[in-house]
């Protein structure tokens, strides 16, 4: 029988999470939401993959080549091109996953039953994506060389391999520049999260709330010791990844700088925000972490390809700041992009970034009215 001394203890703990329903919803919904973001955002399989084709043969063996690419659901012919030199232009605009060059002999080869061989070129800077569109390649060209040796229709069909920006196939040039989107929102957010809790739970919140202060003065009194102290922890980082991990650098460090500064800030932001909404330091700093490091490790490209998402998580995955943070950097480390490849990504980045910063002031306004 339970001794009488500690059912007091129990029921006081009981009556502690009635008090901080907050710590029980998340409690109880991030294994559910992490079992479901999981189970979905976990798909290594791509389909409708944007390709090129380069056909420098326009012969009928050709036509046929590219109508089995066509027809087949893992690629999505988005644009043909004549000149091989114009490769590189479509990956720095991300027009395309990959470039299929098709020879000039090629139907010369076909015809007298010797491998025929067509160039490949992927995108390195998603090393992941990169490597499953190579093995689809492969799959299908030997699906299509076995039937045509079955029918006696002409040689086997082999591809020769290229990957631009990490032909090496070095995983730190892929992963360092995602650990850095990671890093930077998770401090950031962090950091402010405990800022508004903690003037709630040592009682200063009140002196704030008599005072003749605006909401965005609060906001923005709040993010700046913090947006430097995340910018130093940024370059230091990016350096650090740069010159320990050897990941290039072909663009500009001062563009990337600054496009890390505005997204430090959209980080400080939601940081803010979360604060607004919770009570306790404790509570903030664990919604932080769930609100940030969850979502944009599984769900911004960081890990797995957001084309191989279903349609609600790509549609979500575009209200996550690290997902475009991720193209930014690495188009700037990986490509050398500058700002006219770079502004869609901007662009969208910093509609998600003002709207966050939007809701964090019109969450003060609230509390200070």
């Amino acid at each position: 029988m339970i001794d009488t001394r500690i059912l007091p203890l129990i029921r006081k703990e009981f009556i502690h999470i009635r008090r901080d329903p907050r710590s029980l919803i998340i409690l109880l919904l991030m294994p559910l939401c992490m079992m479901i973001i999981f189970g979905y955002a976990i798909n290594m399989d791509l389909k409708h993959i944007r390709i090129a084709v380069c056909d420098l043969n326009g012969s009928p063996s050709s036509r046929e080549l590219i109508e089995t690419l066509r027809l087949s659901p893992y690629f999505k012919i988005v644009t043909y091109f004549s000149n091989p030199h114009d490769t590189e232009a479509l990956f720095r605009k991300r027009l395309v996953r990959a470039v299929i060059i098709i020879p000039q002999d090629f139907d010369k080869r076909h015809v007298n039953n010797r491998v025929a061989a067509i160039g490949v070129v992927t995108d390195g800077t998603d090393a992941n994506s990169a490597t499953l569109v190579q093995n689809y390649l492969e799959g299908l060209f030997m699906e299509r060389s076995l039937s045509a040796a079955t029918g006696g229709k002409g040689a086997p069909v082999a591809i020769k391999a290229r990957m631009l920006y990490n032909p090496d196939m070095i995983s730190s040039h892929f992963i360092v520049p995602g650990i850095v989107a990671i890093l930077l929102i998770m401090i950031g957010a962090l950091l402010t999260s405990v800022t508004i809790a903690r003037e709630k739970e040592t009682g200063t919140m009140e002196q704030i709330l008599v005072s003749p202060i605006r909401p965005y003065e609060v906001v923005i009194g709040k993010a700046i010791p913090y947006l430097a102290l995340s910018f130093v922890i940024s370059v230091i980082i990016l350096f650090l990844g740069h010159l320990w991990f050897d990941v290039p650098m072909l663009g500009s460090w001062s563009l990337l700088l600054l496009f890390c500064v505005f997204y430090i800030f959209t980080s400080l932001a939601i940081g803010l925000l979360i604060s607004t909404a919770v009570a306790t330091q404790q509570v903030a700093m664990m919604l932080s972490l769930v609100l940030t490091m969850l979502p944009s490790v599984m769900l911004s490209g960081f890990v797995f390809p957001v084309a191989s998402m279903p349609k609600p998580l790509q549609v979500l995955s575009q209200v996550i700041p690290a997902t475009h943070f991720l193209k930014i950097i690495r188009g700037i480390m990986l490509k050398g992009n500058g700002i006219l490849e770079l502004f869609p990504s901007v662009l969208a980045m910093s509609l998600v970034g003002l709207f966050f910063i939007f809701l964090a002031v019109k969450r003060f306004k609230l509390k200070l009215t």
